[in-house]
């Protein structure tokens, strides 16, 4: 993993997608829709405990939906440690779009698909979902804020699938427009840093220790 030292100034982040729920594995967009782990989610969370059992973090933050909850309280079992929620952590809200499958949504709403697909940072879900503008945002603004609260330390995240898109954007300085390039598994690791203000991508989408990781999301 990453044994080098941190320096005062430094804040380590190892931030995890929650392990699959049956919607993941029926590609059916869940966004603020409170969908638990499958049994196969459940056992990529305990893997991902034991992944994790030799390392020291300072705090665990977790997204409030019940899928990373679920993922975070393996981890936290292990550890001795407190789930600390974080509403701003939550998956983007995708408005009409929550509860179908990408092919549904494409058939139904061919016109919205195509800006969502297309990654228009200006575009908003209508029904009270988010641009791509404000859910960076978003994410931009509790990652600051959790690794100010601790310099110096490593500090894991469970979260979701369209954050980690957004937090390798941050720290691999790629435009929010681009095309995906880079995969997001249930349950796998992701490591990043931030040094004053300064964000390094360190290694992404670790996942030997999974026995099947999927990456259902658009744009790969």
């Amino acid at each position: 993993m990453h044994a080098s030292p941190l320096t005062a100034s430094s804040c380590r982040l190892c931030l995890v997608r929650h392990g699959e729920t049956a919607w993941n594995a029926e590609r059916r967009l869940q966004g603020h829709l409170d969908v638990p782990l499958n049994p196969l989610g459940h056992r990529q969370a305990e893997a991902t405990a034991m992944r994790l059992g030799s390392l020291r973090f300072a705090a665990l933050y977790s997204s409030d939906l019940c899928r990373a909850q679920q993922t975070a309280t393996a981890v936290a079992n292990s550890h001795g440690l407190a789930v600390v929620t974080e509403p701003r952590l939550r998956e983007r809200h995708y408005g009409l779009f929550q509860g179908l499958t990408y092919d549904e949504a494409e058939r139904l709403h061919p016109d919205a698909y195509r800006s969502f697909v297309q990654r228009d940072p200006g575009f908003a879900f209508p029904e009270g979902g988010e641009s791509l503008e404000d859910f960076a945002a978003r994410v931009h603004s509790v990652l600051d804020e959790i690794t100010v609260r601790h310099p110096g330390e490593q500090v894991l995240v469970v979260t979701h699938g369209g954050v980690l898109d957004i937090v390798h954007r941050i720290a691999a300085r790629k435009d929010l427009h681009a095309p995906r390039d880079f995969s997001i598994p249930n349950a796998a690791l992701n490591w990043i840093e931030r040094t004053d203000d300064r964000w390094r991508l360190l290694r992404w989408a670790e996942q030997t220790h999974l026995e099947g990781a999927r990456d259902e999301l658009p744009n790969a």
